[in-house]
C-alpha cells in the first residue's frame, strides 16, 4: 500500500515536503527545465546519471543539485 504523508527532504538548503516513494529523478523533473548540466549528490554521496530515476526519496535526506554554467 502506499503511503500518502509527505516526508521532508532538504533539496539546496531549503525543506520541501515530497511524497514517499519519490525519486531523484522526480524531484529533477519537478523543479529543473534542463536537467543536462547538473550534478546530483544525496546525503553526500553524487549519484550517476543513470541511477537519478531508480534511487527514492527518504525524510530526512539531503540532496544538493549543482548547475554548470559556461561563461567566458
Amino acid at each position: 500500500m502506499l503511503k500518502t504523508e509527505n516526508c521532508t527532504v532538504l533539496i539546496n538548503g531549503k525543506a520541501r515536503g515530497w511524497t514517499p516513494g519519490f525519486t531523484v529523478g522526480d524531484a529533477l523533473g519537478a523543479l529543473i527545465n534542463d536537467s543536462a548540466a547538473i550534478v546530483v549528490e544525496v546525503n553526500g554521496v553524487i549519484l550517476p546519471r543513470e541511477d537519478l530515476t531508480l534511487v527514492p526519496l527518504a525524510a530526512g535526506d539531503v540532496v544538493e543539485i549543482v548547475h554548470f554554467v559556461g561563461g567566458g
